[in-house]
């Protein structure tokens, strides 16, 4: 018996241990120094969807990944505020239906009037189409500033400048997480969040 809890504590051990490197391929090398490519991990690419070592390939998946990353931030930041009961005043639609009336999460789709889906698809589809792009080919991938919002980025020095970028797509990342964890907790019946 105590062999086999030897035997299954080892496993769980051998599971946690770091992979020995043997040798880097061309494309882990290519992106070993980019952003994003931290420590434990370096750059992790478990699909090998840049195993040929395509820049443009990897841009275009940067770009998708900060995108999410932000849309991730705002949803989060979304559900939290539904959460702690702050809704806008007033009524949704013509019949009185009010947004204090409009419940939380999965349960909203249901509750939103048509129009009022209509709407906020027809919004997002804007967005993407005429704010959310690179227009003038910004100083880095997924920089949407488009030479009309600065917000005093110009003034930090490239390694400030740097650092603020592996914030953003690392706590765009724990968002995207975080995000999927809400919904999945909510489609189970069990909120992770403390209650209010």
């Amino acid at each position: 018996m105590k062999t086999a809890v030897f035997a299954s504590l080892l496993a769980v051990a051998a599971a946690f241990a770091p992979a020995s490197q043997k040798g880097s391929s061309s494309a882990l090398s290519a992106f070993q120094n980019e952003l994003g490519a931290q420590v434990p991990l370096g750059f992790w690419d478990p699909l090998g969807l840049v195993a040929d070592g395509d820049q443009a390939k990897f841009d275009r998946l940067r770009y998708v990944e900060l995108k999410h990353g932000r849309i991730s931030m705002l949803a989060i930041a979304g559900y939290l505020t539904a959460e702690a009961g702050i809704r806008l005043p007033g009524t949704i639609d013509y019949a009185g239906t009010t947004f204090e009336s409009i419940p939380n999460g999965f349960a909203a789709l249901k509750a939103v009037p048509a129009a009022g889906i209509a709407q906020i698809v027809a919004f997002v589809g804007f967005l993407e189409i005429s704010v959310m792009k690179d227009i003038t080919g910004g100083e880095f991938v997924g920089d949407f500033r488009n030479g009309a919002i600065d917000f005093g980025w110009d003034t930090f020095d490239d390694a400030t400048k740097l650092k603020k970028r592996a914030i953003e797509l690392n706590n765009g990342r724990a968002a995207q997480m975080g995000i999927l964890a809400l919904m999945v907790h909510e489609q189970l019946g069990v909120s992770v969040l403390p209650p209010h």
